[in-house]
C-alpha cells in the first residue's frame, strides 16, 4: 500500500528553513551537489526580503510522508512576463524530490492549481523568479559539480517530468575550457582582438577596487537587457533587481575578474564578469557563513586554479563583430597571471551560437546539458 503524501504550504520561519534544508539531506552523500548559502536562499525566497515580489507572486510547498520531508517546490508567477512578454505561464522552481514520481506529481499539481487560479495556460521549470536566477534541469553531466550559479539534480528528475507528460522547452549547454599560457593561445584570437580594438576605437577598462566597478554596474545590467532581449527566456530586468543583485553578489566579486570595454565616447559596449570557482569552498562550509568559513571563501577568491564565467553582455551594434574575442583574450592574460588553468562557462542557450563559436578556438569539453520542461494546463 502506497503511503500517503501530504503537501503543506510554507508559511512559518520553521517552514522556510525546512524548505531550504531539504536538499542538504537529499544530497548529503552526493559528491557533486554543491550547497547554496542557507541565509542567501532564505532571503531569496522571503517576500519580506526579496524585492522581486513587487512584480511576482509565489507559493512554496513541502511534501511529507510519515512526517518526513520528501520533496519541495516553488510555484511562481512573474507578472512582468505575463503583462510585457505576453506569456501566461506559471513557473516552478526549487524543485527537489526523492525518487518517487508520485511525490513529483503531488507537488507539480499544486503548482498547476496555483497557475489555474491565476488563469495561466502553461507550466514551465525549473526556473527562478527571473532570468537572473538559477534555471534548467540537469540532463547530462551528473558527475560534474554545479557552480555557485547553477543547479544540480539527480538523473531521475527528468524521467519524472516525462512520465507526467512534460516536454522540453529550452536547452542550455555548458563548457569546460582549458587555459594554456598566453604565448601558446591561438594566434588568430590575439591578432583579431587587436584589430577589433583599433577598428572600432575601443578602450579596455581594468579594475583594482570594487568601488571602481560600482559606477558601471547599472550600465552592465541595462546592457544585459539589450544583449538577451531576443532570446526565448528573456524578461526585462527591473531596477530593484539590479540593487538586490549588487547587494547579494558584489561580496563575491574580485575586481580583477571584471572587464569592461567602452567606445570612443565612453559608452559601455561590452562587459564580462568571471568569478574564481567557489565550488570547493561551498562544499566545505556546507551552507553556513561563519568567521572560520569566510576564510574558505576568501581563499577561493584569491588562491584558485579554476574560474567560472558568470555574465557576458555585448551591445547589439557590436554583436557578431568579434568583441567577445577581446574579452577572452584579456581574461586569458589574467588567468595566466592568477594560475587559472580551467574555466567553466555559464549555461548558454543552445541557440546562442555566437558565444559558443569562441570556445572552438580553445581546448574545450561540452560537459553539461540542462533543460526546462513545460506542458499546457
Amino acid at each position: 500500500m502506497t503511503k500517503k503524501i501530504d503537501i503543506k504550504e510554507v508559511i512559518t520561519k520553521k517552514d522556510y528553513f525546512a524548505f531550504v534544508k531539504f536538499p542538504f539531506s537529499l544530497y548529503n552523500n552526493n559528491p557533486y551537489w554543491v550547497p547554496p548559502l542557507i541565509k542567501d536562499e532564505i532571503e531569496t525566497l522571503d517576500p519580506n526580503k526579496n524585492p522581486v515580489y513587487k512584480n511576482s507572486s509565489a507559493k512554496l510547498f513541502l511534501a511529507f510522508r510519515e512526517n518526513k520531508v520528501v520533496g519541495r517546490i516553488a510555484a511562481i508567477i512573474n507578472w512582468i512576463e505575463i503583462k510585457e512578454v505576453k506569456k501566461n505561464k506559471v513557473r516552478f522552481g526549487w524543485y527537489d524530490v526523492i525518487d518517487d514520481v508520485e511525490v513529483s506529481k503531488s507537488l507539480l499539481n499544486r503548482v498547476i492549481d496555483f497557475g489555474k487560479e491565476n488563469n495561466m495556460k502553461t507550466i514551465e521549470g525549473p526556473v527562478g523568479f527571473s532570468n537572473l536566477d538559477k534555471a534548467g534541469l540537469l540532463i547530462e553531466g551528473f558527475e560534474e559539480p554545479n557552480t555557485i550559479i547553477t543547479l544540480y539534480n539527480s538523473p531521475y528528475y527528468s524521467s519524472h517530468l516525462k512520465k507526467l507528460n512534460f516536454k522540453v522547452a529550452a536547452k542550455w549547454v555548458e563548457y569546460e575550457i582549458k587555459i594554456d599560457d598566453f604565448e601558446s593561445s591561438p594566434e588568430k584570437v590575439k591578432r583579431f582582438s587587436k584589430l577589433i580594438m583599433e577598428r572600432y576605437k575601443l578602450t579596455l577598462l581594468n579594475f583594482k577596487k570594487k568601488d571602481e566597478i560600482i559606477p558601471y554596474v547599472d550600465e552592465m545590467f541595462k546592457l544585459l537587457d539589450q544583449t538577451y532581449n531576443q532570446l526565448q527566456t528573456y524578461i526585462p530586468i527591473q531596477d530593484y533587481q539590479i540593487t538586490n543583485y549588487k547587494n547579494r553578489f558584489l561580496k563575491f566579486v574580485n575586481p580583477d575578474y571584471i572587464k569592461c570595454i567602452i567606445d570612443e565616447e565612453g559608452k559601455l559596449i561590452c562587459f564580462s564578469i568571471t568569478m574564481p570557482s567557489f565550488t570547493k569552498a561551498l562544499k566545505k562550509i556546507n551552507g553556513k557563513i561563519s568567521l572560520l568559513n569566510s576564510i574558505h571563501l576568501l581563499k577561493a577568491m584569491y588562491i584558485n586554479n579554476r574560474a567560472s564565467f558568470y555574465l557576458i553582455g555585448v551591445h547589439p551594434e557590436y554583436q557578431n563583430k568579434g568583441i567577445t574575442a577581446i574579452i577572452f583574450n584579456e581574461m586569458q592574460k589574467l588567468f595566466n597571471k592568477k594560475n587559472i588553468t580551467t574555466v567553466e562557462t555559464n549555461p548558454e542557450l543552445e541557440e546562442n551560437t555566437a558565444i559558443q563559436k569562441l570556445w572552438k578556438n580553445y581546448e574545450h569539453r561540452l560537459h553539461k546539458r540542462r533543460a526546462t520542461f513545460k506542458k499546457n494546463i
